[in-house]
């Protein structure tokens, strides 16, 4: 979709594109030198060896645009050797990985120069709840006209109490299979229509319908809406009054990860902000199923998975009960907690009250039992030590300009990104910069490094105009903008620039293209899977000193343009006609027009009022 064209923006007395680059391209030049330390760089980082099979190309050409002095191999790989070393624990939020994580960040920024960017504050407080499972042994049992069947936890299935009660009890309740678990009235679609589960154990299906037919008048086809992420059905379960919803992970492929980083998201302790700050719907009991154990489930009910996983995918489907009730008992340990968002400020010198946001996620999986009883350390050298590498080096590079940015920029570090994105959520619900001053997300998360390539990903595509500004940078570059390879996965829920795009915020997350410059589509393809596959949410995700940074590099360099073409603009990127999120954004825009406030200058740093939610520093 190629809708919503530029022109189209109210961009009063805009500037010929070209004439922007052209300045972009001379401001380039007037960077300061390079800030940090005098240490003399590294020897050149090795090239990581294409997949086998893959012919390379010859010597890469040289980058059509020079990096910023502040956007350097040395940098990013010290920021992410250090975020992901094993002193950090895996950056578990409530964690001494926390603290260490947390006071690096800001001193970073200090050194940048930077102001804290919570009015005054480095931090801003995010109330935790942290459910730990105790007896992970736990069965789920069934009981059916067959027997009684029991599926393990961590092989056949996962659990965890949602609502975060020490002790939930799962004691012979009904079970119906609900296809999707979808009520979505613009796509004419109710799996619930006329059923009630109120006290009952749903079963459905990851994905939505478009997924299984592929029909793109139905949902969006093969591309995910939001209505088959795992979030929406556990919300839609509980919604309706269900005692459990177990979604049954049918394919990699399907979900969009393998069932290992199901096991390893959901198998640790896990953290949730109080029904206080967040009321809405929460199940006694959410988790997840094989395909194998749910095929030996409906079995033991006399029903053929199958086959009514494929009627599921046409209207008109009816939820089947399979004559058998669920048992789990689950006891888990709750503690009440704070973690905290990192925030820092570059002031605009013309709109301070205007702000472009650069996000990314600092919090990982922290640590968890392994084989044999050894402690493993889920790293998150790229998820997402990249991300944050990434901000550091923008950061750097945007505090080293000769000429500050006529808006501000804001970088938001959030916490708990691998809990649902709470961290972000509790910011939307807490901004900073009203969301109508806020000019637009811009989102990093998880950037594996695998080399130069000809194209930049676009996650999501077809969602706002900001991918119109990131083709004309690109175009600066002699690269494309490509839409991403695996639209059924739904990354572009998956991540913090959601939270701002639920609330009406133009949000752009992006990834590294998959036309590399060595191998092409294949080597690049082959790359991202085998990282999905082997590395993400294991403790595998490993910093390697050896990366090949140059494409890396080249797309942080983008992001930066991005972020300085929307700073130093006055353009109001919009939604595309027929996003979801239009709606809301015109509505927050016509709220704010009539309703103007006079625009409060930022309070500077160490002279206001402790704002509520703010730290100073790290908590000990």
């Amino acid at each position: 979709m190629d809708g919503g064209a530029i022109s189209s923006r109210c961009v009063p007395n805009a500037q010929p594109l070209a004439h922007v680059l052209f300045l972009g391209l001379i401001a380039l030049g007037l960077c300061a030198c390079q800030s940090g330390d005098d240490s003399s760089a590294p020897a050149a980082a090795r090239v990581i060896p294409a997949p086998a099979a893959i012919a390379t190309s010859a010597t890469p050409p040289p980058m059509a645009v020079a990096l910023a002095p502040q956007i350097n191999d040395t940098d990013f790989l010290q920021f992410d050797k250090t975020l992901s070393s094993d002193a950090f624990d895996g950056r578990k939020p409530g964690t001494r990985g926390e603290v260490l994580t947390i006071r690096y960040l800001v001193d970073q920024f200090r050194h940048m120069h930077l102001t804290p960017g919570n009015h005054g504050y480095w931090l801003q407080s995010v109330p935790l709840v942290t459910t730990t499972l105790l007896n992970t042994g736990a069965k789920l049992e069934v009981r059916s006209g067959q027997g009684l069947q029991a599926f393990a936890y961590g092989t056949d299935m996962m659990a965890f109490a949602q609502d975060a009660r020490p002790l939930v009890a799962l004691r012979s309740s009904p079970i119906v299979f609900m296809g999707y678990g979808i009520d979505a009235p613009q796509w004419q679609w109710n799996d619930y229509q006329g059923v009630s589960v109120k006290g009952k154990t749903v079963i459905v299906l990851i994905n939505d319908p478009g997924y299984t037919t592929g029909d793109p008048q139905l949902f969006n086809g093969k591309a995910m809406t939001s209505y088959g992420r795992q979030v929406y059905k556990y919300e839609e379960a509980a919604r309706m009054g269900a005692a459990a919803c177990f979604i049954i992970h049918t394919s990699d492929d399907a979900a969009g990860y393998p069932w290992t980083v199901v096991r390893n998201s959901n198998g640790g302790p896990l953290q949730s902000v109080p029904p206080s700050v967040a009321p809405g719907p929460r199940l006694p009991v959410a988790g997840w199923l094989t395909r194998a154990a749910a095929e030996r489930l409906f079995h033991s009910a006399g029903l053929d998975f199958d086959s009514l996983a494929a009627q599921a995918a046409h209207r008109g489907f009816t939820p089947i009960p399979l004559k058998a009730t669920a048992s789990l008992l689950l006891r888990s340990a709750v503690v009440h907690g704070r973690s905290y968002n990192v925030l820092a400020l570059v002031k605009g010198s013309r709109h301070p009250d205007q702000v472009v946001i650069y996000s990314a996620h600092w919090d990982h999986l922290g640590t968890a039992p392994g084989p044999r009883g050894r402690r493993e350390i889920f790293h998150g050298a790229v998820d997402n030590g990249s991300g944050l590498a990434s901000l550091l080096e923008i950061a750097d590079a945007f505090a080293h300009q000769r000429t500050p940015p006529e808006r501000s920029i804001l970088f938001l570090m959030p916490t708990l990104g691998e809990a649902m994105m709470l961290g972000s959520q509790y910011y939307v619900t807490h901004p900073v910069f009203p969301l109508d001053r806020t000019v637009a997300d811009i989102n990093v998360d998880a950037w594996p490094v695998i080399g130069r390539a000809r194209d930049m990903t676009v996650i999501g595509a077809g969602q706002s105009q900001l991918e119109d500004d990131l083709k004309q940078v690109l175009s600066l570059q002699g690269r494309e903008l490509t839409p991403e390879a695996a639209p059924q996965s739904g990354f572009y829920f998956r991540s913090d620039h959601f939270s701002f795009a639920q609330a009406g915020v133009p949000a752009l997350i992006a990834g590294p293209g998959l036309d590399l410059i060595e191998g092409g589509h294949a080597a690049g393809a082959a790359a991202s899977a085998d990282y999905t596959a082997r590395r993400y949410h294991t403790p595998y995700d490993v910093f390697d000193s050896n990366w090949d940074l140059s494409g890396t590099l080249e797309d942080i360099q983008t992001l930066y343009l991005l972020g300085r073409k929307l700073a130093d603009g006055n353009e109001w990127p919009d939604w595309y006609d027929g996003s979801e999120f239009r709606a809301l954004r015109a509505a927050m825009m016509a709220k704010a027009r009539q309703a103007p406030l006079a625009a409060k200058p930022l309070r500077p740093a160490g002279k206001s009022a402790r704002p509520a939610g703010a730290r100073s520093r790290p908590a000990p």
